[in-house]
């Protein structure tokens, strides 16, 4: 790739004595792999520059899986998450590093993501909200497409005090069940436009994309939880993504 392009450092590993083998989230590529010579040596300008959540320019080349890193240069200072919000990043990076399929673009998705980091940034509101907007938005952009908004066995819309019980690979059906997969009218209308005024429709928000996300994930854990949970126990009024 010739020229510059936004991207974020969504994880890195260390990779011989001085390099860093780096899953990048870029603005028109997706997500790659590409491997930054030395920048590990104490020598390196790249060494501080090249963490998550920091917006970067960057350039590399290579036609393989894994490309080689060629230059990079902050845009900005870090986006400042701290606490339980750091862990809320880290989580929004893993699901990206586990779904996104490698070199596929997703331009509207990495502006979903700059949104979702501000969003936690700023600390103004609990990261709940964030976060399933982002979950939403994730799944909108992998071709999810279920119709929050109207019966799948019907067609008719949703009513509010309506209960929809949730099937794969068919939507939400009227249904006389509450379970897991039950959600009211008025919570799929929630989902539909990605706002929450309350706990419940926040609270349902986090249920459905728990269970529409489960098949992307498959059956491994993500670490990003259980590095969450370990907080929840020391601090208990800490909420998991």
């Amino acid at each position: 790739m010739d020229g510059w392009q936004r991207v974020f450092v969504l994880h890195g590993r260390p990779y011989s004595e001085t390099s860093l083998l780096l899953d990048l989230f870029t603005e028109n590529e997706g997500r790659i792999s590409v491997l930054a010579k030395g920048a590990r040596s104490r020598r390196s300008n790249l060494k501080g520059c090249l963490q998550p959540f920091t917006p970067l320019l960057v350039r590399w080349s290579g036609r393989g899986a894994i490309k080689t890193l060629r230059d990079a240069d902050p845009i900005s200072l870090a986006l400042p998450l701290t606490g339980s919000v750091l862990y809320s990043g880290l989580y929004i990076n893993e699901l990206l590093s586990r779904v996104l399929e490698q070199g596929t673009a997703y331009p509207a998705l990495f502006f979903d993501y700059l949104q979702c980091l501000q969003v936690l940034a700023a600390s103004e509101h609990t990261p709940e909200y964030a976060l399933r907007r982002f979950e939403l938005a994730l799944l909108a952009n992998l071709g999810y497409g279920v119709d929050y908004l109207h019966c799948a066995g019907s067609g008719e819309p949703v009513a509010d005090m309506m209960t929809y019980r949730y099937r794969e690979e068919k939507g939400f059906i009227a249904s006389l069940v509450v379970d897991h997969y039950s959600f009211t009218g008025r919570e799929l209308k929630s989902l539909a436009t990605r706002e929450f005024p309350d706990s419940a429709t926040l609270k349902a928000a986090k249920r459905f994309t728990r269970i529409a996300l489960k098949p992307y994930l498959g059956g491994k854990p993500l670490k990003s939880r259980e590095l969450f949970r370990q907080l929840v126990r020391q601090k208990p009024e800490q909420k998991e993504n």
